[in-house]
């Protein structure tokens, strides 16, 4: 940690402005809820101002338009949620694993590891893989061969890089194996969450730009791009050959069907299942409401009766 430090020595390390008395001193960062005048928190929208009344903490971060919702000592900030994450960062020093090849790790002969790379027990790299400098992996995670991980990767337990895509061919009521002779290439600053799955190739790369962010348990069917600086929430399932731009986010359980051009700017609402590209930047959402399940059935009846008179 930090240690004790006043509003303004927190503005001189990461800009923004005091509001109040710059001597203040906080400890750590909290909740509104859980805050007491030890901590700064953080106020980012009006469905917090009764929260915001309420709370005990010692100051609290927010944007110039809510400068005058509370009389308490505040950093004011263009971006209160972003400078809150730095501020955490500045109170929690981000932990990882020493730099090394645990014991327990198995490593091809004919893989190129980075420099201060660390593998937790348990992971398994494959031949031909590259792991870039810097670059994390906690352990049980797995990297078929021939995959590529940039510098500065976080890569959490239990995720495979680079299994076999879904390719089959039916042949006489029989399935036929396609190998999948592809590979996964994954940019730098990547970080990729606990029991996600990224698959390889049919022929040509699956693709996972610079600074994309994945959550747990993923799934990433072959030949998929992600662009630069998209983030996807837990439990997202992307089907083979969708071209994702970038700075797109995605929900939690959304689902996009496979062979879609999402482009850049795009995002996602949880739960959306996308069955046609998206080539405009905006926000799309199609979560139909759950109900009991005869007022569910009859609107559902009722909007395709609609669908049909309208089509």
């Amino acid at each position: 940690m930090a240690g004790p430090l006043t509003l303004g020595e927190i503005v001189q390390r990461l800009g923004g402005r005091v509001a109040g008395d710059p001597k203040t001193r906080v400890h750590q960062v909290a909740s509104l809820d859980g805050a007491d005048a030890r901590h700064i928190s953080f106020f980012t929208g009006r469905r917090y101002r009764a929260k915001l009344a309420a709370t005990r903490a010692g100051a609290v971060v927010l944007g110039p338009e809510a400068e005058g919702e509370t009389t308490l000592p505040r950093i004011v900030a263009e971006n209160p949620y972003a400078y809150f994450a730095r501020l955490s960062q500045l109170f929690n020093p981000l932990v990882v694993q020493a730099p090394g090849v645990h014991p327990a790790a198995v490593v091809a002969k004919s893989a190129k590891l980075g420099a201060r790379v660390s593998l937790g027990a348990g992971c398994v790299v494959g031949e031909d893989a590259v792991i870039g400098d810097d670059s994390t992996l906690y352990p049980r995670v797995v990297v078929y061969p021939r995959c590529t991980i940039g510098a500065r990767a976080i890569v959490h337990s239990g995720a495979v890089i680079g299994a076999d895509g879904f390719g089959i061919a039916e042949d006489e009521e029989r399935w036929i194996k396609i190998p999948q002779i592809g590979t996964v290439r994954i940019g730098e600053d990547v970080e990729i969450g606990a029991n996600t799955t990224i698959d390889r190739g049919a022929i040509d790369d699956t693709l996972i730009e610079d600074g994309v962010k994945l959550d747990n348990q993923i799934q990433i069917g072959h030949n998929v791009r992600i662009g630069a600086h998209t983030a996807i929430a837990g439990c997202v399932g992307i089907a083979g050959s969708t071209d994702i731009g970038r700075h797109c986010t995605i929900g939690g359980a959304a689902i996009i069907i496979g062979h879609l051009r999402i482009g850049d700017h795009v995002n996602i609402s949880a739960g959306t299942v996308v069955s046609r590209s998206i080539l405009k930047p905006g926000t799309y959402t199609g979560v139909y409401p759950f109900d009991e399940h005869s007022s569910w059935a009859r609107a559902a009846a009722q909007l395709r009766r609609k669908g049909k008179k309208h089509g």
